[in-house]
């Protein structure tokens, strides 16, 4: 497997990247994951790195990009936390993976059984925590469409999927540098939410 470089993140379009990510993805459910040479990748990206994504992924321990998609070092950006929420540091770092380092595809990833989500719909209050908890709550008003009990399993899942379809919003809103490339076809923003049963990631929003 060959070290991403700047002329083949150049030639990459958001829609083949994605594509790219789903065929990682499928190697990794079926434990038939791509043999790379880290440590060679380690020198080739000394000189410089050229990812293709940005993933904001939560800080779950279970939700580790590079090997949920089989992507190596060099690959892929990774802004992790809880609940893959937004705010300005994770705006500024997807504005510096996309208009400056050149990724093409911004990814949000939620993902089943999501400790902050499960949090938040039981309405934990916490030092710091309360005030992050409480970006996930316009989620919750959404799944309160659809659900009485907003703490089964089954409402917190679609919590945790109307909070990832949010922060695509919010990236969108609140960054007129992602806007611009997304709207002029440089970039895409899309989402999608990982199963900790099952290892798969079921995209719903696509390029």
């Amino acid at each position: 497997m060959h070290t991403q470089t700047k002329e083949n993140q150049s030639k990459l379009t958001p829609k083949e990247i994605k594509q790219l990510l789903i065929e990682g993805n499928k190697r990794f459910v079926a434990g038939k994951m791509m043999d790379r040479d880290l440590m060679v990748q380690v020198k080739q990206t000394a000189v410089g790195q050229y990812p293709h994504t940005i993933v904001l992924g939560c800080i779950d321990s279970r939700t580790t990009t590079e090997q949920i998609f089989d992507q190596g070092i060099g690959d892929v950006f990774n802004a992790r936390v809880a609940g893959n929420i937004v705010n300005d540091d994770v705006l500024g770092s997807m504005e510096y993976a996309c208009k400056v380092s050149g990724s093409k595809l911004v990814m949000v990833m939620g993902h089943t059984k999501c400790g902050a989500v499960t949090s938040a719909c039981h309405g934990v209050k916490l030092g710091n925590i309360t005030n992050m908890l409480a970006k996930i709550n316009p989620a919750i008003e959404k799944a309160k469409e659809k659900f009485d009990d907003i703490t089964t399993k089954e409402a917190m899942n679609l919590v945790g999927k109307e909070n990832v379809l949010n922060s695509m919003k919010e990236i969108r809103e609140k960054s007129p540098i992602l806007r611009e490339l997304e709207q002029s076809g440089r970039i895409k923003v899309i989402g999608g939410m990982y199963d900790i049963e099952t290892g798969k990631v079921e995209f719903y929003i696509g390029a």
